[in-house]
């Protein structure tokens, strides 16, 4: 069952799903310098099958949990190595929380960062193999 956020406007109610403020976040992400997106374990690749056949998937590496006006989001990234990851993290807290409420109006009041890998020269040509 899809979950959606619901805002009430003078001409109707707005909803946005979930899987669409998780998108968001995930792209503001992928828009810093340093940042690999998710994407190569096991669910990961169950996402990428079942969305062949149709099956929604929410956007890889983002949990949302939104309240009445508010939200809270997790997001797994992987980084490049070297690059310092604390600086890393707080550019996609800035980002995904600026993106987030100009898009959908709501207060983010919490960005949790997971980095869960580092990406070197040789996971890339790992991948290519």
């Amino acid at each position: 069952m899809e979950k959606y956020v619901t805002q009430e406007s003078s001409g109707g109610n707005v909803k946005i799903a979930d899987d669409v403020l998780a998108k968001i976040a995930m792209v503001a992400a992928s828009h810093v310098d340093g940042v690999y997106a998710p994407g190569n374990d096991l669910m990961s690749g169950v996402a990428d099958v079942a969305g062949k056949f149709g099956v929604r998937t929410p956007a890889r590496g983002a949990k949302v949990s939104v309240g009445e006006n508010e939200a809270i989001l997790d997001l797994s990234i992987s980084v490049e190595y070297g690059k310092n990851i604390v600086e890393i993290c707080n550019e996609i807290q800035k980002k995904v929380k600026e993106s987030v409420e100009n898009m959908t109006g709501l207060n983010v009041i919490e960005i949790n960062v997971h980095v869960v890998g580092i990406s070197t020269p040789n996971t890339e040509l790992e991948k290519r193999a």
